[in-house]
């Protein structure tokens, strides 16, 4: 019985190798070794044949005005931007939990950014804040001044409307999910006890939802470091420069050929997000054993 049970368990794991194969070579040969490669040309003078220079290519990258630009606008963006995007976000699922009239119809309203293309949709977004564009035009005709949005300082603020506007269907999903999985017996036994809605929403809801509110804000982060698409559809190759981020630094490291501060860049960014990670993880972590 034991020799066909190992034996039923070694069929099962090289079942299990040949399937999980392909994305193993395909992450390691896309993302794992080139980004290897990438940390090891960061300490060298040039990519082929050249040189250990040891952090000088780091130093040269944190001397430069440009890159702590880039990395202070990104920060800000990041700092306003995601707790919006998450209090948002929990309150449309709040909303749209309950018996709201259109409840399906505004559902798929907020879900439609997840499967309609960006890239054809930002152009709609182009054409509204261009200086000729239909918010100017809108503006002329209340008799207000026409305002240069993304070449102003309210870049910002049409970066981060893009932004929750593309990722605020995808946090509400989640948070609905959430929300419909919490016994609905503690409500009940709530009300008998005479809670009223603000302490079912402290001392039950939140509670609950706070595992799914670190997964949320953790990929509410991620996806801020990736507005990068977004900036260059609207704002083109030369934005204003409140929304220069770091992947606009690394892009024009990148087009200068400048392989060197290009990884040294990304790895810094890349040290920036495990940082935020493992600090994400161990307040999960610590929560959890709060509540057992």
């Amino acid at each position: 019985m034991n020799v066909l049970l190992r034996r039923l368990t070694r069929k099962q794991g090289f079942i299990a190798i040949g399937f999980l194969a392909p994305s193993v070579i395909g992450f390691a040969m896309f993302y794992l070794i080139p980004f290897v490669m990438g940390t090891v040309y960061s300490f060298m003078d040039r990519a082929g044949g050249g040189s250990f220079v040891g952090f000088a290519n780091y130093h040269a990258v944190l001397d430069s005005a440009s890159f702590r630009k880039a990395a202070m606008n990104t920060f800000l963006f990041t700092a306003g931007s995601v707790p919006l995007l998450v209090v948002l976000s929990l309150l449309l699922a709040l909303l749209l939990n309950g018996n709201v009239y259109l409840r399906n119809w505004l559902r798929t309203v907020y879900v439609m950014p997840l499967v309609v293309p960006v890239a054809s949709v930002l152009m709609i977004w182009q054409i509204l804040f261009d200086w000729n564009g239909s918010l100017n035009a809108w503006l002329h005709a209340l008799g207000a001044e026409r305002i240069d949005w993304m070449k102003s300082d309210w870049a910002r603020g049409v970066l981060s409307v893009v932004y929750l506007w593309k990722n605020l269907g995808y946090n509400m999903i989640l948070f609905l999910a959430a929300l419909q999985g919490i016994p609905k017996d503690y409500y009940e036994t709530a009300d008998l006890e005479g809670a009223g809605p603000v302490r079912k929403l402290i001392g039950i809801t939140l509670v609950y939802l706070t595992p799914t509110m670190f997964f949320v804000v953790l990929m509410s982060i991620m996806n801020s470091f990736r507005i990068f698409r977004e900036t260059y559809l609207i704002a083109g190759d030369y934005p204003h420069d409140s929304i220069y981020m770091l992947q606009h630094y690394m892009n024009n490291m990148f087009l200068s050929l400048d392989v060197q501060k290009l990884t040294a860049a990304a790895a810094l960014m890349v040290c920036c997000i495990l940082i935020i990670v493992s600090g994400m993880l161990a307040m999960e972590r610590q929560f959890r054993r709060f509540m057992e």
